[in-house]
């Protein structure tokens, strides 16, 4: 059998808390076995935390009231996108910096992806498919106007530019090109169709 060492002369008497080769893997041991078994309890926990955090949350959305069970830190973009099959709205940048997936609530334009879904509750939503009037005039006259302006490329940022549109002429800031782009701004159109959107806003002032 294999002898210990001797601890250097005075080291003993210098630091009485030192711990023998056979004391420091004997400790090391049962501390890798607490950590090993540590997660086990912590990931009950965490599992019963993830059941404590759903809401059911209840809104008026394009008309119809809506009522879903969702996790709290659902965003309005993606309550109405995966829970409710509405995907007229995009998903952008997810970081408020596009403005690909802006809504009406209660008729003001928000950018969905920063807005909690919890936070809206019972509020009135408004997204692109809920904009027709009626089977007769199928297309709301800003979207009559992207089509006739032809505001658009890909279509990708379009839901969310006629949006903000919207919002901008009910707000009252659409009396010149200038202020349409300076209060549209937030909308990006990576196909730069900026001039004709303008045009668009324009045309379908009068008529919001």
């Amino acid at each position: 059998m294999p002898t210990e060492l001797p601890d250097p002369p005075g080291r003993r008497e210098a630091n009485p808390s030192t711990l023998s080769r056979r004391t420091f893997f004997a400790a090391s041991t049962v501390t890798g076995t607490a950590v090993v078994a540590g997660p086990s309890s912590s990931d009950g926990a965490a599992a019963a935390g993830e059941q404590a955090i759903g809401s059911q949350v209840s809104l008026v959305v394009n008309g119809s009231r809506r009522t879903v069970r969702i996790d709290n830190r659902t965003s309005l973009l993606d309550l109405l996108r995966e829970h409710l099959g509405l995907t007229g709205t995009k998903k952008g940048c997810d970081a408020g910096a596009c403005g690909a997936c802006t809504v009406l609530v209660d008729g003001r334009r928000v950018n969905a992806c920063l807005t909690l879904a919890v936070r809206v509750a019972d509020a009135d939503v408004t997204t692109i498919e809920g904009l027709a009037p009626d089977e007769d005039d199928p297309l709301h006259p800003l979207q009559q106007a992207f089509v006739d302006q032809d505001a658009f490329q890909c279509g990708y940022c379009t839901p969310g530019q006629i949006m903000s549109g919207i919002g901008c002429v009910r707000e009252g800031h659409a009396g010149t090109p200038e202020e349409i782009r300076e209060w549209m701004s937030g909308n990006v159109c990576r196909c730069g169709c900026y001039v004709k959107i303008v045009r668009a806003v324009q045309q379908a002032a009068d008529r919001i």
